[in-house]
């Protein structure tokens, strides 16, 4: 996605606040995948070329330039459902050279999310939007952007679930357009950083459960039933985790703690079964762990009247 930060300076001294993006251009989101993408994949082709690769007018490159990214903050998880836009907020520092204006009109930064290698990633997630970012000195500025991953949209395969890289990138296109057939990337100044954190995107998850009977009578045995899913961002649905450990939690009533009874697992289907003895009124509930590829999640309490 193509990624546009722009940092005010006044009347030769630094702002410490960011310009505004003009809305027709904040609202070309398509225009800003595209162009940063174009430049993306020349940057990334040359350095997967080696000595004994032929070049030709094809492999024409941006030029590297003088910018680096520190300091980045991304959330430890991100859960993602079958439908639902996520934004993810990531915060950076971006240092540059002194012969890197950061206030031309067509200079962009932006943070990004990859999976697998930095140079031939498996997938890439990057923001509808530039980031904002904001002068710091002469030389740094504190950005601010959102990944924006939309898995109704195919954005995400099953096989993407884990562990993410984080990093960052600016471009500066020098009155280039990428739109245009004279488009010349070698004038185009480029800078990408990877391996500055990582995060853990997930399929989201869901946990049922419903004890019985209701009422019960002391000493006599409860079941309890339910289901975990998580979204399957293929299909567009959720199904069935299956194989997992769930425990059985109790908290008795007018108390705030859950106590684990007995750990049992998840069927074919994403079914769970358990059964216990009932001794006092209270709420039970089924609670999974969670995975690196499933965040923890925890089913609502069933209260249950001990006769």
């Amino acid at each position: 996605m193509r990624i546009r930060a722009t940092v005010a300076a006044v009347s030769g001294a630094l702002a410490l606040s960011a310009f505004a993006v003009p809305a027709a251009q904040a609202d070309d989101s398509a225009a800003y995948r595209a162009d940063v993408a174009k430049v993306q994949e020349a940057a990334h082709t040359a350095s997967r070329m080696t000595a004994f690769t032929a070049t030709t007018a094809a492999d024409a490159t941006p030029y590297a330039m003088n910018v680096t990214f520190s300091n980045l903050k991304v959330g430890s998880a991100v859960k993602v459902g079958t439908t639902n836009h996520v934004a993810v907020p990531v915060t950076y520092t971006l240092t540059h050279g002194s012969d890197v204006d950061i206030t031309a009109s067509d200079f962009y930064s932006g943070p990004e999310l990859y999976k697998g290698s930095y140079d031939s990633p498996d997938n890439l997630l990057l923001g509808d939007n530039p980031a904002t970012c904001t002068v710091t000195s002469s030389t740094t500025a504190s950005c601010k952007g959102d990944i924006d991953i939309y898995p109704a949209d195919g954005d995400l395969l099953n096989s993407d679930a884990g562990t993410w890289s984080a990093g960052a990138l600016a471009v500066a296109y020098n009155g280039q357009d990428p739109e245009s057939s004279t488009f010349d990337v070698t004038k185009v100044g480029y800078a990408e950083q990877g391996g500055l954190g990582t995060t853990k995107v997930q399929r989201y998850s869901k946990l049922t459960v419903n004890a019985t009977p209701e009422p019960v009578y002391k000493g006599k045995t409860l079941t309890a039933t339910g289901k975990l899913t998580r979204a399957n961002w293929e299909t567009n649905t959720y199904k069935g985790f299956t194989n997992q450990p769930v425990k059985l939690q109790f908290r008795k009533a007018g108390t705030s703690t859950y106590t684990t009874i007995k750990t049992v697992y998840s069927d074919s289907y994403g079914n769970v079964k358990a059964t216990t003895t009932a001794n006092y009124d209270g709420y039970w509930r089924f609670s999974f762990a969670g995975t690196t590829t499933t965040p923890a999640v925890s089913a609502t309490g069933d209260y249950v009247d001990v006769k």
